[in-house]
């Protein structure tokens, strides 16, 4: 098993890019993280810590948990929540 640092492409919507400023991030965590381990590194970024403790976050087309682990090049997709008719 690999220990080398693994990058994951955080993609970010609607209101959560405009408070990082970005709708966009490369993280390198560890090999083996979490969704919840990426998302205490989204919000650590400047003005993250508005950010509510638990988002909605999916990976390719499917939601997942806080305890999903990564692998190298996955991209999380941070969705805001929906309202509407």
């Amino acid at each position: 098993m690999s220990t080398s640092p693994i990058s994951i492409r955080v993609l970010l919507f609607a209101r959560y890019a405009e408070v990082l400023g970005q709708s966009e991030l490369m993280l390198q965590v560890p090999h083996g993280a979490t969704v919840s381990e990426v998302m205490e590194r989204v919000r650590a970024h400047p003005g993250g810590s508005v950010l509510p403790p638990r988002m909605l976050v999916a990976r390719g087309l499917e939601q997942v948990d806080y305890q999903t682990t990564l692998a190298a090049g996955d991209e999380l997709a941070v969705l805001p929540p929906m309202s509407g008719g």
